[in-house]
């Protein structure tokens, strides 16, 4: 053996045997967390030559992460999720530094300019923050969703096969915590009280558990219908979707099943390609008749008693109900506060991540219900629009209501002027998707997890990856 091959050896042989004792040495001492050093040499060294895989890898792993809350060991953190984005995020980071570049065409996307809007004014507000330490970490976790999701993840999906890995990996993991669900539902005697954390400790309640099904079902129904997937995929997607479908069912989430039916009618808009005028006018229309009849409508509202409950039909009754259903009532609860914080810092707000340090005091006594709090410890704002309102003021507000209106508006242009069937189907899917959140953003705000911000940013990618390199493609392979 040349002598070069024997000092490779020796090497080799000389690391692993120090490896092996110093982790013989941590297991001697009860320091269990030694065993992990091999899993974290591997993913470091994935994340170097295989990002892709990294970034699947999250995916997988994002259901089935759980929440550390040891106030002894600091912060919540969800593992192994955020380490790996941290991770991630800092050799993302670094590559940019000192490789330098970035596809100009994703950057100047109308969503992407969207996202660094969003960005730039949640940094701004940071600083004017009532609570800046507080708004930094907040700010941190959001740049681990987006920088990894987003802009890595329109690299990532510039291959469509990777639209459908990340799908299938998610909702693999997902489908274990469903099977975990129903299973422990089941032994609570599918009762709808259990329903509300039977999904712990994957997820903190079912809200979050539906709004992640939800997300999912559309993209699901997708590829049911895709013609370049085989026989035994589409089985699979179909599959899939009856286990979403019925885990969703049994969630008693109202907010998740009002996301669907809004995407169902969106999907009527698009599948039979009705004018935007028209949509636009229905919407003017039923405003309109709204403010004229607020009145007899409030009226009506408060005579509706009716509570959660396992029927059905009366479940979906209690989603009108502000007179005594709880959880109704707390949320007309949160966003009073939210709106009288505005009103004290109406332009930079009192700083992201900080509404449920400071929404205490801006609570009324006789808007205050069963499940409201001072501790802070329930939750936030429960929506996306207006907590940004109370934390980042009316710009960021309207940062996210721009997010919503450029991404519904580029999907919009790329499914009405696509001639590829399967590109429409797939762009269908994923917006379709995003539209369940964009309306469950309106009852709930989950973006500053990774049970929701994982797939919610990725879709994001999906949908402007799907534009840059193959709808524009598309358009150039035909021009004269």
């Amino acid at each position: 053996m040349p002598e070069n091959g024997k000092t490779a050896n020796s090497w080799f042989y000389g690391i692993s045997l120090l490896f092996l004792a110093a982790v013989i040495y941590f297991l001697s001492r009860e320091l269990y967390w030694a065993a992990a050093f091999p899993v974290v040499i591997g993913v470091i060294l994935m994340a170097l030559f295989a990002m892709d895989k990294v970034l699947l890898l999250i995916a997988f792993c994002t259901p089935l992460a759980i929440v550390l809350n040891d106030k002894s060991s600091g912060p919540a953190i969800s593992v192994p999720t955020e380490p790996l984005l941290f991770g991630v995020l800092l050799l993302t980071v670094f590559k940019l530094v000192y490789q330098g570049g970035f596809d100009r065409k994703i950057l100047f996307h109308p969503v992407s300019v969207a996202v660094l809007f969003m960005v730039f004014w949640k940094v701004i507000t940071s600083i004017t923050s009532t609570m800046p330490v507080v708004s930094l970490k907040h700010l941190l976790s959001q740049m681990w969703f987006i920088i990894p999701f987003f802009y890595l993840g329109t690299q990532l999906f510039r291959e469509t096969i990777n639209i459908r890995r990340f799908v299938w990996m998610y909702s693999a993991s997902l489908v274990i915590v469903i099977a975990y669900t129903l299973y422990s539902h089941a032994e609570q005697g599918w009762t709808q009280e259990a329903a509300h954390w039977v999904m712990y400790p994957f997820y903190n309640d079912h809200t979050a558990y539906a709004a992640a099904i939800a997300l999912f079902i559309p993209v699901i129904f997708a590829f049911t219908r895709l013609e370049d997937i085989s026989t035994r995929e589409k089985t699979l997607a179909a599959m899939m979707l009856l286990v979403l479908i019925i885990a969703i069912v049994l969630s008693y989430t109202r907010a998740a099943w009002i996301s669907l039916i809004v995407a169902l009618l969106a999907f009527i808009v698009y599948y039979f390609r009705i004018r935007f005028w028209t949509v636009f006018i229905s919407g003017v229309t039923v405003v309109t008749l709204f403010l004229t009849f607020q009145g007899d409508i409030l009226m009506k509202l408060e005579k509706n008693r009716q509570d959660s409950a396992t029927d059905i039909n009366k479940h979906l009754q209690s989603i009108s109900n502000i007179s005594t259903d709880a959880s109704n009532l707390e949320r007309i609860n949160r966003w009073n506060s939210a709106f009288r914080m505005w009103d004290q810092h109406p332009f930079f707000g009192w700083g992201p991540g900080t509404y449920q340090f400071n929404y205490a005091p801006f609570q009324k006594s006789d808007e205050m219900t069963i499940i409201s709090t001072n501790a802070g410890n329930r939750g936030n704002a429960h929506s996306e629009y207006i907590g940004p309102l109370a934390e980042s003021g009316v710009i960021g507000m309207a940062s996210m209501i721009l997010l919503v209106i450029t991404t519904l508006y580029s999907a919009t242009m790329v499914y009405s002027r696509t001639k590829d069937r399967q590109l429409r189907i797939l762009m269908l899917g994923v917006l379709l998707g995003l539209i369940t959140y964009f309306v469950h953003g309106t009852l709930n705000n989950f973006l500053d997890t990774d049970k929701l911000s994982v797939p919610f940013w990725a879709f994001m990618a999906m949908l402007v990856s799907l534009d840059v390199y193959h709808h524009r493609n598309e358009k150039a392979s035909v021009a004269p």
